[in-house]
C-alpha cells in the first residue's frame, strides 16, 4: 500500500504521527541546542517546551486509538486537544520572541535589570553563585528569527496539521 492509500484510509492517525514526530524532532532540536551547542535556555525557553511534553504522548495515544478505529469523536477530540496545545506553544513563543524584540518586558527574574544581590557583605558570593540566562536576549538567530520565532513557527504548523487531521477525517 502506498503512503497515499495509507494517508487517505487514515488521515487522523497520519495526521497525530506527524505532530508526534515533528514534536520529537523539535525537542530534539533544543536539547541540541542545550547541550550540544552549549546554550542554555532561559526561563521562557523551559516553558515552550511543555506544549511538546503534553503533545507528544498525547498524539501517539491518539494514532494508536484512530489505528484502532476508536469512534470519531474521541479521535477528533483528541485531535482537538493536540490543535490547543499547540497554539497555547505558538503563544508563548510569540511571548518570547516579543520580549526578546523589546515589544514588551518579560520575567523580573530573567530580564531587565538585575539590582537585588542582597546585602554587599555577602555580594561578591552571591554574584558567584548566580548565573542568570536572559529572556530578553536572542542566544541564536537564523534569518532574523530566535528559537522562540522558530517555536511560533513550527506549533503553528503543527496545529494545522491536527485541524487537517480532523477535516480530512470528516471527510472519509
Amino acid at each position: 500500500m502506498s503512503a497515499t492509500a495509507v494517508i487517505r484510509k487514515n488521515p487522523a492517525a497520519t495526521a497525530a504521527l506527524l505532530i508526534a514526530a515533528a514534536g520529537a524532532a523539535t525537542i530534539l532540536g533544543a536539547y541540541f541546542f542545550e547541550y550540544v551547542l552549549r546554550l542554555a535556555p532561559c526561563p521562557l525557553c523551559l516553558e515552550q517546551r511543555i506544549p511538546y511534553y503534553v503533545a507528544i504522548p498525547l498524539a501517539l495515544v491518539v494514532a494508536i486509538a484512530a489505528l484502532r478505529g476508536t469512534p470519531r469523536p474521541l479521535v477528533v477530540g483528541g485531535l482537538g486537544l493536540l490543535a490547543v496545545a499547540m497554539l497555547i506553544g505558538a503563544g508563548l513563543g510569540v511571548f518570547h520572541a516579543g520580549v526578546e524584540w523589546k515589544f514588551w518586558e518579560g520575567p523580573r527574574d530573567c530580564s531587565g535589570p538585575i539590582t537585588n544581590f542582597g546585602n554587599a557583605g555577602s555580594l561578591l558570593e552571591q554574584m558567584q553563585n548566580t548565573s542568570v540566562v536572559r529572556c530578553d536576549e536572542a542566544a541564536w538567530r537564523f534569518l532574523g528569527l530566535s528559537l522562540a520565532g522558530y517555536n511560533v513557527l513550527i506549533s503553528l504548523a503543527l496545529a494545522a496539521v491536527a485541524l487537517w487531521g480532523i477535516l480530512a477525517s470528516k471527510a472519509k
